[in-house]
């Protein structure tokens, strides 16, 4: 099998996170599987059946929502990782304006956390290790540095997106797509 991801929503259809192909085929052996979206992925062939001699197999969509409490606590707010940062930044410094690979990249805060800065999707930005640098811990007037773009948070379809942005398929991406806020930088 591929690593191709399966993404999962909920029942009103609000992306929730992706899944692997076993944790999908348990969703579906265990009938919690409401409805699906997309193409058939994976199809998964069982043993077969002695009342009926038919053979069992499960046709895996790769967008899916499910039934009952699988996360029982659903985010709020997705979780800040340099990763995702780094692509909501799409990989620029966001003082010099720069494109960089990850390793080049540093998460800076607006405010400094020395200063009462959060370390938050709203107070974080991707910069290049000069930028951060020359920074340092002072506020951005006090530097004479600008922001290219304002920090947003995103929602979770963007968030999806953005922590799996190499494997997202055709389908799943134009439905991520659709419930992207307009602060998106991925529209």
């Amino acid at each position: 099998m591929t690593s191709e991801r399966i993404l999962r929503l909920d029942l009103a259809g609000k992306p929730v996170e992706w899944l692997d192909w076993q944790h999908a085929a348990c969703l579906y052996a265990r009938g919690l599987v409401t409805w699906t979206l997309g193409d058939v992925i994976f199809r998964i062939r069982g043993g077969t059946s002695r009342l009926t001699g038919l053979r069992t197999e499960l046709s895996l969509h790769s967008i899916i929502a499910c039934n009952g409490r699988i996360n029982p606590r659903p985010r709020t707010r997705p979780p800040l990782t340099n990763r995702a940062l780094f692509r909501r930044e799409q990989n620029l410094c966001l003082y010099c304006g720069h494109h960089f690979n990850d390793p080049q990249l540093t998460r800076d805060h607006i405010v400094p956390v020395s200063r009462g800065g959060l370390d938050n999707w709203l107070n974080v930005v991707a910069a290049c290790r000069r930028c951060n640098q020359h920074k340092g811990s002072r506020l951005l007037e006090e530097c004479g540095m600008e922001l290219l773009a304002l920090p947003y948070v995103p929602n979770m379809a963007e968030y999806l997106a953005l922590i799996n942005s190499h494997r997202i398929r055709g389908d799943q991406m134009d439905f991520l797509r659709g419930q992207f806020s307009r602060n998106s930088r991925w529209l």
